[in-house]
């Protein structure tokens, strides 16, 4: 499960627009941050996608991407024009297509890769989808078949697509704008030209005025209890600090655990359904926040905030800019642990802090607001800048990032917690990893 949202115009302080994404996927399942540069390509070239090859256009744009270790497309990104795109999976009433073809996260990248403005990105992703379909398994170590459904923003527009098989619907969004993983649009903007015509010849409607989310929602899809929740949830919270949105406001949004007074001793052991930031629990709990974004996209320029970890609420948004490329991560992480890469080294860190989850984050969500404040403060000014400076500033806050991280790391190693059911989950990600990352003292049976 998943969650993007947008805002624009008046309802952000810079009068621009603002994205925001979690990607839930599973829990070894590492992300990571790929900054891709512009190419051009010769008549006749392919791109191989995670499952086909389709023709290559003649030239593609540099991009940042958030991708799963083994797929070729990417949960979220951002290209170098200001287009942001998150992706969400849709369970419509008709079966999703086994046979493989392009999955959702693919026309995400080839949307960014080849889309100069918001429009032009889903005018890009639909008629692929036409053309190719989409299909072929989405999940890491369970297979798992879905449609999709995208936010795709830019500085001046933010829109809503959602997709079943080839055909697709299109929402142009008002000020503030939520989708998780559920139909949303009722009256598209604009739509495939047949779809009405296909989902009553389906009997799945039969009124006089078209409800798209309405007629093609799968209705016993277990999960979709949880996605009206929590897209409610996100939508609440864009509408009343609709005005004063801004990166910071954003980046809370995704730190979100389903409600505002949880109290000092909350623990992600508590949450009883999903929430928009995802901590994984056995049962339905199955996924996991392992990598969010915040975009701020402004006439001037565009800045992202990546986490390239797991958790919004023990990362650390870090900025960057895409002409001035991406600081190390170290090499690219599997689902094995690997202490060379920015992904698993704050796996240590999130896992050490299940283990105590409310004394922990006593000590690092201050430290950590603060930080991101700082950080904010340093790159405002230098959003319409270039050169050294700018590249300077955003080392040092990937620097300060980084020994933030090993601190809280060593003030919180060791402790113990009374939740060692929920822990005993996460030992078994732990030991698929290959390392004991989630430190459950030994203890008496109780």
């Amino acid at each position: 499960m998943c969650d993007t949202m947008a805002a624009r115009g008046a309802a952000t302080v810079t009068g621009g627009t603002l994205f925001a994404k979690n990607s839930d996927r599973e829990r070894n399942e590492a992300q990571y941050l790929q900054l891709l540069p512009a190419q051009s390509y010769g008549r006749g070239a392919v791109v191989r996608c995670t499952y086909i090859a389709i023709p290559q256009a003649a030239r593609t744009h540099a991009v940042l991407l958030s991708r799963p270790f083994w797929i070729w497309g990417a949960e979220m990104g951002a290209n170098e024009h200001g287009v942001v795109i998150g992706n969400e999976a849709v369970h419509p009433r008709a079966l999703p297509q086994r046979q493989r073809a392009l999955i959702g996260m693919d026309l995400l990248r080839l949307g960014l890769e080849r889309g100069t403005t918001a429009a032009e990105a889903v005018d890009v992703i639909t008629g692929l989808l036409e053309r190719h379909g989409q299909g072929g398994s989405c999940g890491h170590m369970a297979a798992r078949f879905y449609d999709n459904s995208f936010i795709v923003a830019d500085k001046d527009e933010v829109f809503v697509l959602e997709t079943i098989g080839r055909r697709w619907a299109v929402e142009r969004a008002g000020p503030t704008r939520a989708i998780s993983n559920t139909y949303s649009i009722a009256t598209p903007t604009r739509a495939s030209a047949d779809l009405e015509a296909f989902a009553r010849a389906q009997g799945w409607w039969s009124a006089n005025a078209f409800d798209f989310a309405a007629a093609v929602t799968r209705l016993d899809n277990p999960g979709l209890a949880g996605a009206l929740a929590r897209c409610g949830r996100s939508t609440l919270r864009l509408g009343r600090e609709a005005g004063r949105l801004d990166p910071a406001r954003m980046m809370a949004a995704l730190r979100d655990h389903g409600g505002d007074e949880l109290g000092a001793g909350f623990h992600p052991a508590d949450i009883t359904g999903p929430t928009v930031c995802m901590h994984a629990a056995d049962g339905a709990r199955r996924g996991q926040s392992v990598g969010s974004l915040v975009s701020d996209l402004r006439p001037a320029g565009a800045v992202h905030w990546v986490t390239g970890s797991s958790a919004p609420c023990t990362s650390i948004f870090k900025p960057v800019f895409l002409a001035d490329g991406l600081p190390d991560q170290g090499a690219i992480p599997g689902d094995g642990f690997d202490p060379e890469t920015l992904w698993w080294r704050h796996e240590r860190l999130h896992r050490a802090i299940l283990t105590d989850y409310p004394a922990a984050m006593a000590i690092i969500a201050p430290e950590r607001d603060a930080l991101e404040a700082r950080f904010i403060a340093r790159i405002g000014p230098l959003i319409d800048a270039d050169g050294a400076a700018r590249r300077e500033a955003v080392a040092l806050c990937w620097r300060e990032a980084a020994a933030a991280e090993a601190a809280w790391l060593t003030r919180i190693a060791g402790r113990a917690s009374p939740r060692r059911s929920y822990l005993a989950a996460w030992k078994r990600h732990d030991r698929l990893a290959g390392a004991d990352l989630t430190c459950v003292p030994a203890v008496a049976a109780e």
